[in-house]
């Protein structure tokens, strides 16, 4: 446990106030952590305090970049930088629709082991379930798969989506 005495306490508000660092004030008051000194300043309810000196020299900052256009002009509008990058005025792109998802069809219509249960599926069959698992009539598809897959043609093309198709169906959601 830290002791700040009166004289202690004193000499942080003073260190505090000239605007020194917390982990600079925690080396000059010796045995406290920087993490004690920001508690203590948070508790006395020390919030004002000076700048700390800045160099005389300061640095000129850049201009921000706007996009070009095709004309080479930069779009009108000022860019955002930091958390309100995320908040820029932008125009929304016309969308354009995509053709309707083909009709999926089953290569092969009948299932090699009719209301297969799971000890009677195998690496030939699909293991795609049908059903509700705790109703009786429970079932897997059991069409013939392919090699390494475990599901028939059907069922892996439902399965096995390209990544830009469940990105662009999440945007719809």
């Amino acid at each position: 446990m830290i002791s700040w005495t009166d004289e202690r306490v004193e000499l942080l508000k003073k260190l505090w106030g000239d605007g020194l660092s917390a982990s600079q004030i925690a080396g000059e008051l010796g045995g406290v952590t920087r993490n004690a000194v920001i508690g203590k300043v948070h508790r006395l309810g020390l919030s004002g305090r000076a700048k700390a000196p800045q160099p005389s020299a300061s640095r000129p900052k850049k201009p921000v970049a706007r996009p070009a256009t095709s004309t080479g002009r930069s779009e009108g509008g000022p860019v955002s930088v930091g958390a309100t990058a995320l908040k820029a005025e932008t125009r929304p792109e016309e969308r354009r629709h995509a053709a309707p998802a083909p009709q999926l069809v089953s290569l092969s219509d009948e299932p090699l082991i009719p209301n297969a249960s799971v000890l009677q599926i195998n690496e030939q069959t699909c293991k795609w379930p049908m059903g509700d698992p705790s109703t009786a009539d429970f079932h897997f598809c059991a069409r013939r798969s392919d090699v390494g897959i475990p599901y028939c043609a059907y069922h892996a093309r439902l399965a096995y989506q390209p990544v830009a198709d469940r990105r662009r169906d999440r945007r719809r959601a």
